[in-house]
Formats: structure tokens, sequence, C-alpha cells
């Protein structure tokens, strides 16, 4: 009788425990996709821009969403990237939206993150093509063409230019394809007002940097006409670096990204042009190509290969 007894009481801890649990399951069912935002540096304003912007659009649909946002400390801190996907797959995310600090070495770990049917979408900085056919995987880009938005700007600074001006180029991390795509666009419009190119540089992206190379360039080449930097990071560098040379109003300067601090600049005209390509945007967009992927069960081999976002120059 006190064995039976027993049984019974284990029977109904047992049953109770169980429908203590379905709530638990019954919310994991319907759970709101988890997206991880992993960009560059926020240290940059551009991609501070960025996570304002996708914190803003998860307010307004907070029913649909959760997101889970982070960046590195230095724009060339690859490896600290790598960490930030990596936690996400331990904290199980259902998509990741990217802005890559390096276009080949983001691959493998992303290339992880879709075998374990985690949706992987590429922003800002495009990831390479021949790394992702190496580990058969499609990953779509959304985000401008860099190439088509830096020769908008190299075109407004050649209509102040003649055939054999000296020009500088100040290359974001050489690495990543954006960089390679905006000193392209650069190159094609020095080329079509027959400037020519002395030097071309990196400044990874950051002022400091981009102040140290304008500043030697300036001294190598003191008759230099422009500086044609890849973000306006590296533009406030070059600014900094002709004030220090006296060369104010001598040494024209485009840039890239319209960020609030450029401008003052654009208005007095140490800037003469940047390009705003839309970064809250960018992130945006990225993150609703995830949503409409998860949504439709939407294989990540599947997804379309590009969606190509605004680019518009700005001047004074």
């Amino acid at each position: 009788m006190i064995r039976s007894t027993r049984r019974l009481a284990l029977h109904a801890l047992a049953g109770a425990a169980a429908l203590a649990l379905l709530p638990q399951f019954a919310l994991a069912a319907d759970a709101k996709p988890r997206v991880a935002l992993v960009m560059k540096s926020l240290a940059n304003e551009f991609f501070q821009t960025m996570q304002d912007g996708a914190k803003a659009d998860q307010k307004a649909h907070s029913s649909e969403y959760t997101l889970i946002s982070n960046g590195i400390k230095d724009e060339t801190d690859t490896a600290a990237q790598i960490k930030i996907v990596q936690q996400m797959l331990v904290e199980h995310v259902d998509a990741i939206v990217i802005a890559p600090a390096d276009s080949k070495a983001l691959v493998p770990v992303l290339a992880e993150a879709a075998a374990k049917g985690v949706i992987v979408v590429n922003i800002d900085n495009k990831l390479d093509a021949d790394a992702l056919k190496e580990k058969n995987l499609v990953v779509p880009f959304v985000g401008p063409d860099n190439r088509k938005g830096a020769k908008l700007a190299g075109d407004y600074l050649g209509k102040q230019l003649k055939a054999g001006d000296k020009v500088g180029i100040l290359e974001g991390v050489s690495t990543t394809f954006n960089a390679q795509q905006r000193t392209a666009g650069f190159q094609d419009a020095m080329k079509a007002v027959g400037a020519n190119v002395v030097s071309v540089q990196s400044g990874q992206w950051e002022m400091d940097k981009a102040n140290a190379v304008a500043a030697a360039m300036l001294r190598e080449h003191p008759d230099l006409r422009a500086l044609l930097a890849g973000n306006d990071n590296m533009a406030l560098g070059a600014v900094a670096a002709i004030k220090s040379a006296g060369k104010t109003g001598k040494v024209l300067v485009v840039g890239y990204d319209n960020i609030t601090a450029i401008k003052p600049m654009l208005a007095d005209g140490r800037v003469l042009a940047t390009v705003d390509q839309y970064g809250a945007k960018q992130a945006v967009f990225g993150i609703d190509t995830a949503l409409k992927a998860i949504k439709a069960k939407t294989a990540q081999k599947d997804l379309a290969p590009m969606v190509e976002t605004t680019v518009t120059l700005i001047t004074k």
C-alpha cells in the first residue's frame, strides 16, 4: 500500500513537472527570431549610426524580432570580430548580419554559421567571391556599389582639377573589398580628367593613421593638389594634416560616408564632397533580408546574391 502511494505521488510529480515545462516549450516554439548585427569599429561614427538605425528599427518592430548588436574596437581587429561571430553561435542566434572587417578572413566562421542553419547576410563590405566559392557558400550582399559611389566624389573633384595635377588616395584597409572598390572609383575619375595619382596608401579607415599618411604625402609631394579619402574618418585626418602643413585651401579633399563630423567642413570648404551610403538603412535592409529568409524558411544557398542600396553625392 505504501509503495503504491509512493508510485502515485511520483507520477503526480512527473505530471506536474511536464505541465510546468509546457509553457516553456510553447514559448520556444513562438519565440521571436534573434538577429545579431556584427559591425566594425563603433568608434567610427558611421557604424555608430548604423547601430542606432538598427536599434530604432527593432524598437519599432519589437514584436517581430530581437536584436543583438556588437562591434569591434579597432577597424583591423579581425580576430575579435571572428570571436563575436563564434559567441553569437553559442547564443544560438537565428541570423547574423555582418559588416566584415576583412573580406576573406571572416568567410570560414560564417560558413560554420550557415552550416548550423544560421542565416548570414553581408552588409557594408562585400565578402570575397573566391573565398565564398571555396566554401561553397552563398551570402547575399546588401549594400552600395562602392566603386560608383567613389566615382561620384572623384568626378566632382575632377571639375576642380586640370590634366597633370597630382593627387593622392587614402585607402581603407587594403584587404577589404569596399576599400579596393572605392580606390578603383577614385582612380576611374582621376583617369577621366587626366590627373596624376602619385600615391595610394592605406590609412586603415582611421583618422590618426590617415593623418600621418597624408602628412607624409604632402612632404613628399609639395605640389599635391588633392587627397581622396576612402571614408570621412580619413578625410578628417587629411584636413588636419593639410592645416599643419599650412596648405588649407590649397589641397582639396573628398571623403565617403557623410558622417556628422564632416558637415562643418563641407560648409566651409575644407572638404569638397562626400558620399552618403545611408549606413542606418543598410543595417535595416540587411536585417529585413534575414527576417524574410527566416519567415519563408529559405535556405542560405537559395538567397538572392545582391541587394543594391543607394549612394548620393553630398556637397556644400
